[in-house]
C-alpha cells in the first residue's frame, strides 16, 4: 500500500498511481511548453535505452542541451469551464488527482531509472487558485528538500494565486510560466469567463520583478538565493479565437519587451471544445509554424511586429515565410552589397541567418566575398540571390519585381522543426519596447 511516511508504492496501489499517470500525462499534452516523446519501447537485448510514452517530454537548456522531463498535471479536476479546454469542468473525461508525495515519488523513480532529467508540473484549478498553488509548492518542496533533487524544474503558476505562493514556487523552480491562452480580453470573456487579463498579468509581472530583484541580489552577494533562474514563458492558443496574426505577434512583442519573457509558445487549437463558436477544422499547424518564424524575427533579427504586416493583410502569408514576405514588400531596400552592408541589414536578407551573417562580417575583413564564398558559409542562395550583390554583381539577371520573384520563394516542401543549432541565444533588437494592447 501507499505509505505517506516513506513515500513508497507497493502492491495494487502501484497500478492506481500508473493509471493516474496515464490520465494526467495525457491531459498535459495540450501544453506546448515542451515536446512529448509519444513512444513506448521497452529494453531489448542487444539494444541501448528505452522509452516511456506517457509523461516524458523534452526541453532545452540555455546552452542548447536537450533534457527529458516528466510532464504531468497535478490534477485535471477543474473548477473552470474554458470552452477550448479539454479539462474543463463540463467535459466528460476521466479525472484524477495526484498527491504531492505521489508526484515526488514518481519523479524520483523516473529519474533513478534514467528516464528523465527534470520535472514539468502544471495543474488544472481545483477548489481555488491558492489551494492549487499550495499543492504545487508542497510538491516542489518535497522534490527539492526531502529528496534533494537538483535537476531542472518548470512549474506553471496559477493566475489568481497569492504573491507569496508565486514567490515560494520561484525559489524552488528553475522556470515559471503563466499561460495567457487567448490573445485578447474579449476572447477571454467569451471562451474563458472565469479568467481575467488582470489575474493573468499580475503573476507575470510579479515573476518579472522577482527575477530582476534576484539578479540584483546576486550581483551583491553571489550566494543569494535564486528566483526562477531560467526565466519565465507563456503559451497562446492559435485558431480558437478570431484575432489575426498581427494581434498575436504584437502581443508577443509586448510580452518580450515589458515582461522579459524567455519564450512565447504557440499552440494550434485542437477541436476538443465542442462549443458552437469554436472551429471544427483540424489544428492550423501551418499558421502556428508561421507564428514561430515571426517570433524568431522579433527575438533574433531586430524586426518589429508592425513591420511584418500591412493594412491590407493582417495575417502572415501561408505560402512563404515572413522574412521573404517582408522582403517582397520592401524591394526598395534591395539588393544589398554583402561586402559593405552592416550586420543588421544582412540579417534582413532572406537566406542569411545569424551564423551566416557573423561569418560574412568576419570574412570580408580579409577580402571581398564571392557567391562561391557565400555557398561555403551556408547562405541559402536559393532565396538570398534575389536580394544581394557581390562586388556590385548579381548572381543572375533578374527582374526585381514581386510578381517575378514571389513564385520562386514559395514553400513547396514539408515543414521541419526549427533547428536550435543554427541560432544564437543573443537577441539583436533595435526597436523600442512595445505596449500590450490586450
Amino acid at each position: 500500500m501507499y505509505n505517506a511516511k516513506n513515500y513508497t508504492i507497493r502492491g495494487e496501489v502501484r497500478m492506481e498511481i500508473m493509471q493516474k499517470l496515464e490520465i494526467l500525462a495525457d491531459a498535459a499534452k495540450y501544453d506546448v511548453a515542451c515536446t512529448s516523446s509519444g513512444s513506448d519501447r521497452g529494453a531489448q537485448k542487444g539494444a541501448l535505452g528505452n522509452a516511456v510514452a506517457c509523461g516524458i517530454c523534452h526541453s532545452f537548456t540555455a546552452d542548447g542541451r536537450c533534457v527529458s522531463l516528466l510532464k504531468i498535471l497535478l490534477t485535471n479536476v477543474c473548477i473552470y469551464d474554458c470552452k477550448y479546454c479539454h479539462n474543463r469542468r463540463s467535459n466528460d473525461v476521466p479525472r484524477a488527482v495526484f498527491t504531492p508525495h505521489e508526484v515526488a515519488e514518481l519523479t524520483m523513480r523516473f529519474y533513478r531509472r534514467n528516464y528523465i532529467e527534470g520535472l514539468f508540473l502544471s495543474s488544472a484549478v481545483i477548489k481555488n487558485p491558492n489551494y492549487t498553488m499550495e499543492l504545487m509548492v508542497a510538491t516542489l518542496q518535497l522534490v527539492r528538500e526531502t529528496y534533494h533533487f537538483n535537476g531542472y524544474i518548470h512549474v506553471k503558476a496559477i493566475p489568481g494565486a497569492d504573491d507569496e505562493l508565486i514567490r515560494r514556487a520561484g525559489m524552488l523552480a528553475d522556470r515559471i510560466s503563466v499561460n495567457i491562452e487567448l490573445p485578447s480580453q474579449a476572447s477571454l470573456a467569451q471562451f474563458a469567463p472565469d479568467k481575467t487579463k488582470t489575474n493573468i498579468l499580475a503573476p507575470m509581472k510579479y515573476v518579472t520583478n522577482g527575477i530582476i530583484q534576484s539578479k540584483n541580489e546576486l550581483s551583491i552577494y553571489r550566494h543569494a538565493p535564486k528566483f526562477a533562474p531560467a526565466g519565465q514563458s507563456t503559451q497562446m492558443i492559435v485558431g480558437a479565437s478570431p484575432e489575426p496574426d498581427s494581434k498575436i505577434v504584437a502581443l508577443s512583442e509586448g510580452l518580450y519587451n515589458i515582461y522579459k519573457l524567455k519564450r512565447v509558445f504557440y499552440s494550434a487549437y485542437i477541436p476538443v471544445g465542442g462549443h458552437p463558436l469554436l472551429p471544427t477544422a483540424g489544428p492550423p499547424l501551418l499558421r502556428e509554424h508561421r507564428l514561430y518564424q515571426a517570433d524568431w524575427l522579433l527575438r533574433f533579427y531586430g524586426f518589429t511586429a508592425g513591420e511584418l504586416f500591412n493594412q491590407e493583410d493582417q495575417n502572415l502569408s501561408l505560402e512563404m515565410d515572413p522574412k521573404c514576405y517582408w522582403a517582397l514588400q520592401n524591394l526598395h531596400m534591395f539588393p544589398v552589397e554583402v561586402n559593405t552592408a552592416d550586420y543588421m541589414t544582412l540579417l534582413r536578407v532572406p537566406g542569411i541567418g545569424q551564423r551566416s551573417a557573423d561569418k560574412i562580417v568576419a570574412a570580408r575583413r580579409v577580402g571581398a566575398l564571392t557567391f562561391e564564398d557565400l555557398k561555403k558559409m551556408r547562405v541559402v542562395l536559393k532565396r538570398a540571390k534575389y536580394f544581394i550583390l557581390c562586388s556590385g554583381k548579381m548572381y543572375e539577371r533578374y527582374n526585381l519585381v514581386p510578381e517575378a520573384i514571389a513564385p520562386r520563394l514559395k514553400d513547396n516542401k514539408d515543414y521541419a522543426q526549427m533547428s536550435l543549432l543554427d541560432t544564437n541565444p543573443e537577441v539583436f533588437s533595435s526597436h523600442k519596447p512595445g505596449l500590450i494592447t490586450w
